[in-house]
């Protein structure tokens, strides 16, 4: 049986990942399968790190669409495939792998997930998890201090150059291509609970 594919896109800090882990909670590891666009930025070996702090990485330029549409048609094929592990303190893709294996179900979320309309024509159901802009700015700025090694002021300067910009001009224009827009500001479990019920019909 051909796995399901579900798009999971948003703002950065939207909440995204919450949405896939609640629906994980819904079934078995062996069921659900999470691709994370973050690890296809694209590798830039070629410049150093200063330069490579100074790529707009909420451009779709900085992913590598084609290895991560590879990789999705792979799954979709029952292979398993060996995911890029992206480096966020060096700017750069790592010499790691993780391996994503097949499953019923696989979910590619980030926030330009809705964005390419190769990708699009090939998943099953489209989501866009929205947050208020306040929100997800706190959010960020939170994650990318403890997880990411930033410091306050970087975090705010990507921000307003890059990261509202490009959300506002790439992010934001995909939400009209989703079947299920999920608000993440306050309960969104009705709407988990639904598209867990849809997930299990179509498996079934």
């Amino acid at each position: 049986m051909k796995p399901i594919l579900i798009l999971i896109a948003g703002g950065t800090a939207s909440g995204k990942t919450t949405v896939v882990d609640k629906l994980k909670a819904h079934f078995s590891d062996d069921d659900i399968s999470v691709v994370a666009m973050d690890n296809y930025y694209k590798r830039r070996d070629d410049i150093s790190l200063e330069d490579r702090k100074k790529i707009n990485y909420d451009h779709p330029d900085a992913i590598d669409m084609k290895l991560l549409k590879e990789h999705i048609i792979l799954l979709l094929n029952n292979c398993d495939v060996a995911c890029p592990i992206y480096d966020f303190k060096n700017h750069n893709r790592s010499n790691s792998t993780i391996n994503i294996k097949h499953s019923r179900v696989i979910i590619v979320e980030g926030i330009l997930a809705l964005y390419d309309s190769d990708i699009r024509e090939l998943a099953d159901i489209e989501i866009f998890v929205e947050s208020e802009p306040d929100i997800r700015f706190i959010r960020r700025l939170k994650r990318d201090i403890s997880e990411r090694g930033r410091d306050v002021d970087d975090v705010i300067s990507q921000y307003l150059a890059t990261v509202k910009p490009m959300y506002d001009s790439y992010v934001a224009p995909t939400k009209r291509f989703a079947d299920i827009i999920i608000p993440n500001d306050t309960k969104h479990d009705m709407a988990i609970d639904i598209l867990a019920t849809k997930i299990e019909n179509i498996i079934k």
